[in-house]
């Protein structure tokens, strides 16, 4: 590991980005950690990953005190994308033997089997919180804010159905949404019309399914058998991902468009995504050098108040590959929370090498 990214470097940062998280953002829609949606839960699952790589016990005593403040705001919201925070009840459940949290976890595990929306080949239907209808449409994003969910619930109960869907779900995204001539994945697709929609290679939808896939395969291990074509899948993502990365380490917003403005989430997605497929045999070890240069890069968007900078908004599946680099960028905690994943497995893989 380059000696740029110090373990006390690596800390510090991670602190200050994790401090950033916490401040009063009240009323901000990317920063405002006190409501239910996709936001706060990227949010609480790196915080999750944080305290998984520091156990620092203020941090599981703030992801508690948050899911109890905030998880009755999750009754009227039950749609795919508002899944994400309910990824990290199974920990909580494991930490306090609370069983709200086990109980939570398996009735909305209960509501995915058997009610969420899906489109006709079988995959979760993108659903989303805000005043907007994608009928029959599969984004990449989901596997992170619902299939991770999936798995981890499964590893709690034991459960094969759960190991099974999220297999399913996962070899279902790939499938539609890979672009069988690079590797990499289209943003969307659409099943009335049977295409790609406006076909981009959006950097951070990639980065969603790059990062979840080997925290999906980690939680299901032994319980359920996962197809080679399935893993053949993702490594060629992977390797297709590497290729485009730009000499300064990161992805351009729309990964096949160079000229396009680098984007920090996505980038921070991917290459934390390396390394955890590394850590599980699916890349080869070389690939973590990309995971290193982005990471380098990546460092030098993060202001000394923690404030993580060149992260896109929120952006739906665009009408056109030229209208992403449209999309404005400001602090959001699904960037602080990518960066802090990714900062969160560097300083294990310094602990690790220090042993």
């Amino acid at each position: 590991m380059p000696t740029t990214l110090a373990s006390a470097y690596l800390e510090q940062t991670a602190s200050q980005i994790y401090g950033y998280m916490l401040s009063d953002h009240t009323g901000n829609w990317g920063l405002d950690i006190h409501h239910w949606d996709w936001v706060p839960g990227v949010g609480v699952i790196s915080a999750l990953a944080y305290y998984e790589s520091t156990q620092n016990p203020e941090i599981l005593n703030h992801l508690t005190s948050w899911a109890r403040q905030n998880m009755n705001k999750s009754e009227h919201l039950k749609v795919i994308n508002s899944m994400a925070p309910f990824a990290i009840f199974p920990a909580l459940y494991g930490h306090t033997k609370d069983p709200v949290f086990l109980e939570t976890a398996e009735r909305i595990g209960k509501w995915m089997l058997t009610e969420a929306p899906r489109t006709r080949e079988g995959a979760f239907e993108h659903t989303v919180t805000e005043n907007a209808n994608f009928p029959e449409q599969v984004w990449a994003d989901t596997i992170f804010m619902a299939n991770l969910f999936l798995a981890r619930l499964a590893r709690l109960t034991g459960e094969t159905a759960y190991a099974q869907e999220a297999v399913n779900q996962l070899d279902l995204h790939l499938r539609l949404l890979q672009d069988d001539n690079t590797g990499v994945l289209f943003h969307g697709w659409n099943c009335i019309a049977q295409d790609h929609m406006s076909s981009a290679r959006w950097t951070r939808a990639n980065a969603w399914i790059a990062v979840a896939t080997p925290m999906i395969l980690q939680e299901i291990e032994g319980l359920t058998h996962v197809p080679e074509e399935t893993l053949e899948r993702y490594r060629a993502m992977m390797q297709g991902l590497i290729l485009y990365q730009q000499p300064d380490g990161l992805w351009a917003t729309v990964m096949d468009q160079p000229d396009y403005y680098p984007e920090t989430s996505g980038s921070a997605g991917i290459a934390c995504g390396i390394l955890l497929a590394v850590k599980r045999g699916l890349l080869d070890s070389s690939s973590k050098e990309a995971a290193y240069r982005a990471a380098e890069s990546i460092l030098s968007k993060v202001l000394p108040s923690g404030e993580v900078t060149g992260v896109s908004g929120g952006t739906p599946v665009m009408p056109t590959i030229e209208a992403y680099n449209t999309i404005p960028c400001y602090p959001t905690l699904y960037g602080q929370g990518l960066v802090l994943m990714l900062l969160s497995e560097l300083i294990v893989k310094k602990k690790e090498l220090a042993m």
